[in-house]
């Protein structure tokens, strides 16, 4: 039997009066003063509405619409004395951001899309401009990815690495550079100072400028030969159980199952629970572990 499909949003765009559309929020007075705002309003004024705002139809009142995501660009739209506006309409009408349920550019994403703004003869400038940032920041972005191996460029090209992470990994041979994309993706944490742990435990020969000793802010030459130590061991930890994750996985799985098997025999049960009842609670969690939690647990 074939299910109907529902679609989120109508077929065709939806050009409406700026007036006619409603928010569904109230915007805070500070909004226009914040960064995000100054930014959004330099991109529209100079390349214009990249992403339109989505709206609903208003049931309760003919010709008008619900603002349900783009609030800061409406208001951008209002300022510029835009009257008319296209508009992507929900067949939803819950009020909820759909920024939320969408990812973030990642910095090794907007380094390409710069690149590629170039190579169809956008300005510096211009691209500055739109982002509003300054050309120097522009020229860094550029840059953002001199120096790293494209091993670590490919695990990192969706992650939230900042600029200052990759000036890090710059300062380490490619090799190494895979290595720590590889503990970042593994912590799951992709913060300065977690970056800056990293280099201060990479040894000094996994280093692009070996001859020169290492120096990082705030931490000691003993603190970072201890920190060297550490990292090598926590390394062979992560060598190790990936090594045999898919062997314990499998394992835990056939347990898993045969245990699941006993627990559905009545008189087993009875027995457990008559003569070993911590066995039986212990059994009855392994058959209750979720695929998730046998990650963890490996």
């Amino acid at each position: 039997m074939t299910q109907k499909v529902l679609f989120g949003f109508e077929n065709e765009f939806a050009t409406i009066r700026v007036a006619d559309i409603l928010p569904v929020r109230a915007m805070n007075k500070s909004v226009k003063s914040s960064r995000k705002y100054i930014q959004i309003a330099a991109s529209i004024r100079e390349i214009g509405l990249v992403e339109p705002p989505v709206v609903t139809r208003n049931t309760g009142e003919e010709g008008h619409w619900l603002l349900l995501d783009g609030h800061i660009r409406m208001e951008v739209l209002k300022d510029q004395g835009v009257r008319r506006v296209k508009c992507l309409v929900s067949t939803d009408d819950e009020a909820f951001t759909y920024n939320k349920r969408i990812s973030r550019l990642a910095p090794v994403q907007e380094h390409r899309m710069i690149l590629k703004a170039i190579e169809r003869g956008v300005s510096e400038e211009k691209i500055a401009s739109a982002l509003d940032l300054g050309t120097r920041s522009i020229q860094k972005k550029i840059k953002l990815l001199d120096g790293i191996c494209p091993e670590a460029i490919a695990l990192l090209k969706d992650k939230a690495c900042t600029s200052v992470v990759f000036d890090t990994l710059r300062k380490m041979i490619p090799l190494r550079q895979i290595e720590a994309a590889e503990l970042l993706i593994n912590a799951n944490n992709y913060s300065v100072a977690y970056a800056n742990a990293i280099l201060a435990g990479t040894p000094q020969a996994q280093l692009v400028e070996s001859s020169k000793p290492k120096k990082v802010k705030g931490i000691t030459p003993e603190a970072m030969a201890r920190m060297e130590q550490e990292l090598a061991r926590l390394q062979e930890g992560i060598a190790s159980i990936q090594d045999t994750y898919g062997q314990d996985h499998l394992h835990l799985t056939v347990i898993k199952g045969y245990v699941g098997k006993l627990l559905g025999n009545t008189r087993i049960v009875r027995y457990l629970a008559q003569n070993h009842a911590e066995f039986l609670g212990e059994f009855q969690t392994i058959t209750e572990i979720t695929p998730e939690e046998a990650a963890v647990s490996e």
